[in-house]
């Protein structure tokens, strides 16, 4: 079934079950949060990172931290769901900001619990590499949505995630991921400390032939 709903175009991602801080400052966008606080409604992030509006997150607003005197606004958000563009209009009606017809997209959550805790597992290991970043609980995560920013997707990767309709397939994307960024981590270190020991005086064992 598609609706209609309020469009705010990104070059970001927004996950569901995320928290995304926007700052409101251009004027379009304070008419569309206003109108979103005054009757109610949520409103779509839609993801430009591939210049193209195609797939976006259905969003609310949680809070509004701050105000300002000239009318720009802090606001907390919480990602609902995914959907799809349907027809895109700038401006839309006789609003300043974009909107559009929308479909939200089924998700299938089939994901295998072993696969799972091998994606945590990686995570893991992962931060452990990164050393001085704080690592992340993940103990309540279900889902690679609610850690996808965190593990070092580029934007086009993140794209693909919120392409993908089962979270058994994200999970296997997010395995390999970590599968190829965790050894390149341990090879930069390697190559680090190898620079590091340049120019120090080294005490080697002689070679016996």
């Amino acid at each position: 079934m598609s609706v209609e709903l309020p469009i705010f175009p990104l070059n970001i991602v927004a996950f569901p079950g995320e928290g995304v801080n926007l700052h409101i400052f251009e004027p379009r966008y304070k008419q569309l949060v206003r109108d979103c606080l005054d009757e109610g409604l949520t409103f779509g992030i839609a993801s430009h990172v591939l210049n193209k509006v195609e797939l976006g997150t259905e969003v609310k607003i949680v809070e509004v931290t701050k105000e300002y005197p000239d009318g720009r606004m802090d606001i907390k958000t919480l990602g609902l769901r995914v959907f799809e563009v349907l027809d895109f209009q700038n401006p839309w009606k006789d609003k300043l900001y974009a909107g559009g017809t929308i479909r939200f997209l089924d998700d299938e959550n089939d994901k295998d619990l072993s696969e799972l805790m091998q994606f945590k597992e990686l995570v893991l290991e992962l931060f452990g590499w990164l050393g001085e970043i704080q690592t992340p609980d993940i103990t309540g995560i279900n889902s690679v949505f609610e850690i996808g920013h965190k593990i070092g997707f580029k934007p086009e990767e993140e794209y693909m995630l919120l392409e993908m309709r089962k979270e058994s397939e994200r999970l296997r994307f997010g395995i390999d991921h970590l599968k190829r960024l965790i050894p390149a981590l341990e090879r930069a270190q390697s190559a680090q400390d190898r620079i590091k020991q340049n120019g120090h005086f080294k005490h080697l064992d002689p070679l016996k032939f």
